[in-house]
């Protein structure tokens, strides 16, 4: 093929690898088979289509709202999450005080607002903070819904660095557009005020992704055939008691046949009753046949299958998986190290947030320190953890106490042992003071 022929079937998208493609595109346009192949320009193909985005967060909140093992899986990670709630410190005395009253305002309010912020993230997968200032420098946070956004404008060069969002048409028809924050041309206006700026946050992204996904979005389809077979179980449940009775003997016509059936039912025999018929009478009941035992077992199969898209032990979702407490209690590590995980990423967006008010602040008060270090520090995930971890450094303490007698370690050698099996990291205070002979 000539070099001309090669660019024009290139510039028609007709290359040798879009063969895949071009098959798509030759299918016959089904119910099943219209969206294959569809693409819309200026989307990032690591994410989602628009409308199916848009689909799965609809799906999500009906899923939260309707569906009891929905709304217990978001609440399980949010009470692991944000129940012990979140500690603010600074080691500068200003920064910290107004961090205090940001944290407190009555229009913040974010130890309630942290709740909203993990079942945010875990049904929508998405994060849309709108940071408001006014003229004082005090900052008020705003959740946006992140059905709200229909796109993300980033750099040509990195889908990372993100420029503005845009939003849904609203009832006059105008898209709203909020403009991302940028760490160096933050500034006030010639009036003295700040523009509102947005912030956006993801988890579950894959790399090279505008948007974060759903928690929920890989067990929808379980949760509601979940649903659905419970909703058969009970209906079926329903009629169980439910049955016929069935009478044979001979009789000597149709006639016959049809008077004792018009007696029998002017006159049905009463539950506990005693009923004697002479021999001639065969009595028989039809009921129905549930199989309760071979249903028990396709309904914890399917409920496995949700346990597992969300990282639970069935034991999470009221469901007993082992009759002992040490099976339990291991089972259950894998999700507390995922609620930790989670608990994290939230610390590291609050902290995030923060340094944006604070550095907000600082044009107006320049006694609060834009350089200074912001820790946002959880609750603890498991008290279990707390007691293995109490017994882990005495015993550490003990052995490197014996081994800095004999001079074999030094006292920050020690001191770093006992921290590190008790989880946590030696305070700044302590790690440079040095060892005195």
């Amino acid at each position: 093929m000539s070099r001309l022929g090669k660019q024009v079937r290139q510039w028609l998208g007709l290359n040798p690898e879009s063969s895949a493609r071009r098959q798509q595109l030759t299918l016959a346009e089904t119910e099943n088979t219209l969206t294959l192949g569809a693409w819309q320009a200026g989307e990032n193909p690591r994410d989602r289509r628009s409308y199916d985005r848009q689909d799965v967060l609809a799906d999500c909140m009906d899923a939260w709202r309707f569906n009891p093992l929905a709304r217990r899986i978001t609440e399980l990670t949010t009470n692991y999450v944000t129940g012990g709630g979140f500690v603010v410190s600074c080691p500068h005395d200003a920064t910290q005080s107004f961090l205090d009253r940001f944290w407190n305002h009555r229009l913040n309010r974010l130890n309630l607002r942290a709740s909203d912020l993990s079942n945010e993230l875990m049904l929508s997968g998405n994060l849309f903070l709108l940071v408001s200032t006014d003229q004082t420098g005090m900052s008020y946070l705003r959740v946006i819904p992140s059905t709200d956004i229909a796109k993300i404008e980033s750099s040509e060069l990195d889908v990372e660095q993100e420029l503005r969002y845009l939003g849904k048409p609203g009832l006059n028809g105008e898209e709203p557009v909020f403009e991302a924050y940028q760490v160096n041309q933050d500034r006030p206006a010639e009036n003295g005020s700040f523009s509102p700026v947005m912030l956006h946050y993801a988890v579950n992204r894959p790399a090279g992704s505008q948007w974060g996904e759903s928690d929920l979005a890989p067990i929808l389809k379980w949760l509601s055939r979940y649903n659905a077979w419970l909703e058969d179980r009970v209906r079926l449940n329903r009629f169980r008691n439910a049955f016929v009775y069935v009478v044979k003997a001979r009789f000597a016509s149709e006639t016959a046949r049809a008077n004792r059936q018009a007696q029998l039912a002017a006159r049905p025999p009463a539950p506990g009753s005693v009923l004697v018929t002479d021999e001639q009478e065969e009595w028989s009941v039809i009921a129905p046949k549930l199989e309760a035992l071979d249903a028990s077992s396709d309904g914890l199969a399917v409920k496995k299958m949700i346990a597992a898209g969300v990282g639970l032990p069935l034991h999470f979702l009221a469901e007993p998986e082992s009759s002992t407490k040490t099976t339990a209690e291991a089972s259950g590590n894998p999700s507390y190290r995922r609620f930790a995980e989670r608990q994290r990423a939230l610390c590291w967006i609050l902290e995030d947030m923060l340094r944006v008010a604070v550095a907000r602040r600082a044009f107006f008060d320049p006694c609060v320190d834009p350089d200074a270090r912001i820790t946002v520090t959880g609750g603890d995930i498991s008290a279990r953890d707390n007691a293995e971890l109490a017994e882990a450094g005495q015993k550490a303490a003990e052995i490197a106490s014996g081994l800095r007698e004999k001079g074999l370690i030094s006292a920050e050698e020690m001191l770093r042992l006992v921290y590190r099996f008790m989880g946590e990291q030696i305070p700044a205070a302590s790690g440079g003071a040095g060892e005195k002979e």
